[in-house]
């Protein structure tokens, strides 16, 4: 199968995961922005709110401001702090987005072994 074919399937599996009656419902920039925090959390470098609302490439600061009070809401993000310092708070995914991006990977694999 080519890749153009088994990108189309994993979009087709992905939206069908999506569509299910327990999947958060979130849009595309609340999507980018969590894969943003996993990814910093995931290489131990944690998103602060700050550094969150300088991502202009997902979106303007007030929509990001949105968009991470929708992931948090949905239970999909935390704010934490590290140490004494009490000023600065950190994104970080929850066991609900872990719990997603492993139903996502399982999507890939799926995608991928029909090959």
């Amino acid at each position: 199968m080519e890749s153009k074919q088994i990108y189309l399937r994993f979009l087709n599996l992905i939206h069908a995961l999506d569509g299910q009656a327990n999947a958060p419902v979130m849009d595309l920039d609340a999507k980018k922005l969590l894969e943003v925090i996993a990814v910093r959390h995931a290489s131990e470098k944690p998103l602060t709110v700050t550094d969150a609302m300088g991502l202009n490439a997902i979106a303007s600061p007030a929509t990001i401001h949105r968009k991470l009070d929708q992931l948090r809401e949905l239970g999909m993000i935390d704010t934490v702090f590290e140490g004494k310092n009490r000023r600065t708070k950190y994104l970080v995914p929850t066991k609900m987005a872990h719990d997603y991006f492993s139903q996502v990977g399982q999507v890939m694999q799926q995608a991928l072994a029909n090959t």
